[in-house]
């Protein structure tokens, strides 16, 4: 079973120590505990993943301990300063666009030019924010498809040794996730509601819709989402390379030839990508979203994508993958 240590001076810097480290840490907010990993490291957030065995990259919520440091990561138009001058901090995500050269994880956004953010109150989350230095990605501290935590107990007993420490601050006060506010589009829309209601951000915002449903690109935790598909089409599976293509590849590409003659490893450094050359998931996932990005480019006649196991994080991967095919 994880740690669980009393919040306290000490215990804030260890696991501050854990979190610039790569580690993940359960945190005590006022909503529920979070799963908290180092949102600038992509590998720490596909941790996240592996640890709740979450089966899809669904987009994190990113807490920052003020707005003048939310400022640095999304672009905050004036109704998101008004609403965060009112409930920040507190139970209330804002989704705004992501801001260039931000530095946060693809995965963290799940490719999305949007990002979850939020200043939580709970002074426990707030002190490991500041000695951190971090914007943390954190998600329920819970596996995927349980209830979310709101005791440390909940967390040891949902994730185990997955986890490498829980800061401990007894039972969450709300008790009940954020409500997440998108204000990226033409109207101020909730899409999961919680403490913070319609009626509290009308007098601010004007009217306020309800989009709780399920999207193809949702910008929320919780909704189904289908990945960002690529301008070029996306070959799975690949044994080779064609004519003009591109390659995602993973793990050795010794063998790997391109068709008409010619291997793949003596391909144009803008024309192949590998997610991970030791075959590892988890650094896989972490490079996934920005390496079709950057293959994303129209004087390719594709992506050819290497087979990637079908086992632990492999299963977000391929689903990810399968999407980005589909959905062109």
């Amino acid at each position: 079973m994880p740690r669980i240590v009393t919040t306290s001076k000490d215990a804030i810097a260890e696991a501050a120590s854990i979190l610039q480290g790569g580690g993940l840490v359960g945190l005590p907010t006022e909503t529920v505990y979070g799963l908290a990993a180092n949102a600038l490291d992509g590998k720490a957030v596909a941790r996240i993943f592996e640890a709740k065995n979450r089966p899809q990259f669904n987009p994190l919520i990113v807490h920052v301990p003020d707005a003048k440091e939310a400022e640095k990561y999304v672009e905050m138009n004036e109704s998101a300063r008004a609403v965060a001058a009112e409930f920040w901090p507190g139970p209330l995500t804002l989704i705004l666009p992501r801001k260039e050269g931000s530095g946060i994880s693809e995965l963290a956004s799940a490719g999305l030019p949007t990002l979850a953010i939020r200043v939580p109150a709970h002074p426990a989350a707030q002190e490991l924010l500041k000695t951190s230095g971090l914007p943390l990605a954190a998600p329920s501290a819970n596996a995927s498809g349980e209830p979310s935590a709101t005791t440390p107990r909940h967390v040891a007993d949902s994730l185990g040794d997955n986890i490498d420490l829980i800061l401990a601050a007894g039972p969450c006060a709300v008790g009940l996730e954020s409500t997440v506010l998108d204000l990226s589009g033409d109207m101020p829309a909730i899409l999961r509601p919680g403490a913070i209601t319609a009626e509290d951000l009308e007098p601010l915002l004007g009217p306020v819709s309800h989009d709780t449903g399920t999207h193809d690109k949702p910008k929320s935790p919780g909704l189904l989402l289908k990945h960002y598909a690529p301008s070029i089409p996306v070959r799975l599976k690949a044994v080779d390379v064609e004519e003009g293509e591109a390659l995602l590849a993973f793990g050795s590409i010794k063998f790997m030839g391109v068709k008409g003659g010619g291997a793949a490893k003596d391909l144009p450094d803008n024309r192949i990508r590998n997610l991970s050359e030791s075959g590892d998931l988890t650094e896989a996932a972490s490079n996934l979203f920005s390496y079709i990005r950057e293959l994303d480019n129209p004087d390719f006649a594709g992506i050819a994508v290497m087979d990637i196991p079908d086992t632990g994080l492999g299963l977000a991967i391929n689903d990810r993958l399968k999407r980005a095919a589909a959905g062109r």
